[in-house]
């Protein structure tokens, strides 16, 4: 018997029970008993205006109608581009109690990307903020559907006087009324459907409740489809695991995105469900942060190595009694020794007895799903899995399972596993596949062992990624772009080690013969950049090259030049 099958991990649960039962109901059902349960209990705070769950549960029904009466219907795909507003987590519980599906993506996704997105989801609306709207409007012509346009304010959602000052206070143009055209107000929507009959509740348990992006295996674009049990077992899988009995009345630093798993499937929904509060943050820096553990003292904090590092480097936060610490988690790209150590060191220093717990999973199975068990740490482990979760290690290519302490391809089984990857059955069938133990094994192309009591190790990805400040970044992606810059022959694009970011982008980019490489070049291939990739994709550096280096088969030699900065880096 294979040591997946004997689940050793068990053994160091501590109060984690192995099974849990899950319930056959949709994201809004199980927020819904939460909401009945804690209906006094704050579900989020923006910006110091507080939302009860029953004030929720009201905002969420006004949503379901308004959206119903714009004519959007089970099974429907509406694009949620959204920073951590009320609106954007609104709209998401309306969408999921309609039955309807958010297709999450990051709002300063570029244009292009936008338009992407909307044409591979099919999306029949999309809600955005004021002030990206008209990167929105730009794209309208290149979607390949009708698509109504939903504004949301931030000065909407602020407490008196705050809502006043805000457009002032943001530089005058952020909450801007746009001036064209062609868009719905969120709250003109809203009144829209007020003398609207409630819709009936039409999500079910098995059926896609959100869609979200990652490259899956080969490095593309892919939206993944999660199921509302996917979300469900994630939720309540994490509040088992974390060792609370109960996470009622706490309150989480909902920091990370919502359109990243992270941050929707942990920092929202395992929160919600919970009846605890979310401190809905909508831009980070470095000072909102050190205010925010300042003044609301949140008890858990899900995040990236980056989130933490920035911790160190918070200026406001010397001598601040940090106690009110209960939980403090790490995933989405991984942790250093060194740095945990320093933050774990800097936490004792400011009278926290916790100490970072690191987690792994992938946008396939929402987030996380292994976590460091609260007293059973071990150097170098990204811990065990999740109840009702088993992990097996196979060798690459294969499923046959190795030996324990033999690296091999992490794989995964469990409830959140998702359904697959939209209109892309091949990728599908390459990535979950069944095991002669009957099992639906998800293969994530990262490798990794097990120890012999079921502790799993990272290693490093199969699939060529980069990970910057927790997002994942697919090279050939980017080299698809600055390619297509007229003046480019050849360009390859890798990571390379950043004390702040894990990792930031750095292209080598070999202009076209005739074409010499100056520094206005360099400037006009980033501005071209800009405008097709996301913010956090752009390369931090560029760096001219007459020939790039490659492999016997004539493909770029990507790991020499990895070599070569890491040697640079290195002095």
């Amino acid at each position: 018997m294979g040591i997946s099958a004997s689940a050793p991990w068990r053994e160091f649960y501590g109060n984690t029970p192995a099974t849990i039962d899950y319930p056959r109901v949709s994201m809004y059902q199980l927020l819904r008993e939460a909401g009945r349960k804690y209906p006094d209990n704050i579900a989020y705070s923006f910006m110091g205006k507080e939302t009860t769950y029953a004030e929720f549960m009201k905002r969420i029904d006004a949503a379901a109608k308004g959206l119903t009466q714009m004519g959007i219907g089970k099974g429907d795909r509406v694009t949620i581009c959204m920073a951590n507003t009320p609106q954007a987590l609104d709209c998401f519980y309306a969408l999921n109690r309609i039955g309807a599906i958010p297709n999450m993506i990051h709002p300063l996704s570029a244009a292009e990307e936008i338009a992407f997105y909307l044409n591979v989801s099919h999306s029949k609306a999309i809600l955005t903020l004021a002030q990206f709207y008209d990167k929105v409007a730009s794209i309208l012509d290149k979607v390949e559907q009708p698509v109504t346009v939903l504004i949301a304010r931030i000065a909407d959602e602020l407490p008196a006087p705050l809502n006043m000052l805000y457009p002032i206070t943001s530089g005058g143009k952020a909450d801007r009324k746009p001036k064209a055209k062609g868009y719905t107000l969120w709250y003109d929507m809203i009144r829209a459907g007020r003398n609207a009959a409630l819709p009936e509740e039409n999500g079910k348990y098995d059926d896609c409740g959100a869609i979200l992006y990652s490259g899956g295996t080969t490095g593309t674009t892919k939206g993944i489809m999660l199921s509302n049990l996917n979300f469900n077992a994630l939720g309540l899988q994490t509040i088992a695991a974390s060792g609370y009995n109960s996470v009622a009345g706490m309150k989480m630093l909902s920091i990370m995105p919502v359109f990243h798993g992270f941050g929707l499937g942990i920092g929202i929904h395992t929160a919600l469900i919970g009846g605890a509060t979310c401190i809905l943050i909508p831009q980070f820096s470095v000072k909102v942060y050190a205010d925010t553990l300042k003044k609301q003292k949140p008890n858990l904090i899900p995040g990236v190595p980056t989130l933490f590092e920035a911790l160190l480097r918070a200026e406001d936060l010397e001598g601040v009694d940090l106690s009110f610490l209960k939980g403090i988690f790490s995933g989405g790209d991984s942790l250093s020794p060194e740095l945990k150590k320093k933050v774990d060191a800097f936490l004792k220093e400011h009278n926290c007895d916790q100490q970072i717990r690191e987690g792994y999973g992938t946008t396939e199975c929402v987030t996380a799903s292994c976590l460091t068990p609260k007293d059973y740490a071990r150097s170098g482990s990204i811990g065990v899995p999740f109840p009702d979760t088993f992990y097996k290690i196979v060798k690459p290519g294969s499923t046959e399972e190795c030996d324990p302490n033999t690296e091999g391809e992490i794989c995964v089984s469990g409830p959140t596993v998702m359904l697959g990857y939209m209109d892309n059955p091949e990728e599908t069938a390459q990535t979950l596949r069944q095991h002669g133990d009957g099992r639906i094994w998800l293969h994530t192309g990262d490798l990794g062992h097990m120890d012999e009591d079921g502790f799993v190790y990272f290693r490093q990805r199969l699939k060529r990624m980069i990970i910057t400040s927790g997002y994942n970044v697919y090279p050939s992606q980017l080299e698809n772009i600055i390619d297509g810059h007229e003046k480019v022959l050849l360009s390859c694009v890798i990571g390379i080690k950043d004390e702040y970011r894990g990792q930031k982008i750095k292209a080598y980019v070999v202009p076209m013969p005739g074409i010499e490489p100056t520094e206005e070049l360099k400037a006009e291939i980033l501005n071209y950049c800009a405008g097709k990739m996301a913010k956090y994709a752009l390369p931090r550096e560029l760096e001219f090259r007459a020939e790039l280096p490659k492999t016997l088969v004539g493909k770029v030699a990507y790991r020499v030049l990895e070599e070569e900065a890491a040697k640079e880096a290195n002095g």
